[in-house]
C-alpha cells in the first residue's frame, strides 16, 4: 500500500478546535495546532481539496476559533461544516452522508482532542476503508499523556502517523512549481 497523498483523492478534517478548548489546552502546544492547521488549509485552498469542519456542542465548545475561520474565509477551499455531539465525526450521520459524495478515499485529520474526538474520527475512518492521515503536529490533548496516548491508538487503529509538513509536501509531489512556491513559503 502506498502512504503517498494524492491531491485528487484527499481531503482535510478539521475536527473541533473550538473557542472553549483552547483554554484547557497547553498555550504553546495550542497555537502550534492552529498555526499548522492553517497551513493545511491554506494547502488545500491552493490545491483544491474538499475541507471539513466539524464543531463539538458548539452551545458549550463555542464555536471554531477565529484564526482557524480566518483562514478559512481567506482561502475559499471546498468547505462543508456541520456540528454534532458524537465523539467521532465519522459516526455522524452529516459525514455518512457527505463522504460518498466527495470521491475521495485519503483523509488529513486535525484538531482536538487527539485521544477523543481525533482519535475516534480516525479510528472510524480507518474501519471505514479510508486512508487516515493524522499529522502529530496539528492535534491536540490538554495534558501530554492523552496526546501521547491519542497519537499511539490512531497509529494501532491503523492511521498513518505523519506531520504538517509531510502532507504539505506529500501533495505538492515537486519543487520548482508556482504551488511549491507559495505553500513552502507556509511552513519556513
Amino acid at each position: 500500500m502506498s502512504f503517498a497523498l494524492s491531491r485528487t483523492r484527499a481531503v482535510l478534517f478539521v475536527v473541533d478546535i473550538q473557542e472553549r478548548l483552547i483554554p484547557a489546552m497547553p498555550e504553546s502546544v495550542v497555537a502550534a495546532v492552529i498555526r499548522n492547521t492553517q497551513v493545511l488549509i491554506e494547502t488545500a485552498a491552493r490545491l483544491g481539496l474538499p475541507v471539513i469542519v466539524s464543531q463539538q456542542y458548539p452551545k458549550g465548545l463555542g464555536q471554531t476559533v477565529g484564526a482557524i475561520e480566518h483562514t478559512l474565509a481567506g482561502a475559499k477551499p471546498i468547505l462543508h461544516r456541520f456540528d454534532k455531539t458524537e465523539f467521532s465525526g465519522a459516526a455522524t450521520p452529516e459525514l455518512a452522508a457527505l463522504a460518498p459524495t466527495l470521491g475521495r478515499d485519503q483523509w488529513i485529520v486535525t484538531g482536538m482532542e487527539a485521544h477523543v474526538c481525533v482519535y475516534q474520527t480516525a479510528r472510524d475512518l480507518v474501519a471505514r476503508g479510508y486512508q487516515v492521515h493524522v499529522p502529530s503536529d496539528a492535534i491536540c490533548s490538554r495534558t501530554k499523556t492523552n496526546w501521547l496516548t491519542g497519537r499511539d491508538l490512531i497509529a494501532r487503529a491503523g492511521a498513518i502517523p505523519t506531520s504538517t509538513e509531510v502532507c504539505v509536501f506529500d501533495l505538492l509531489a515537486r519543487a520548482g512549481t508556482d504551488d511549491f512556491k507559495a505553500l513552502s513559503k507556509l511552513i519556513k
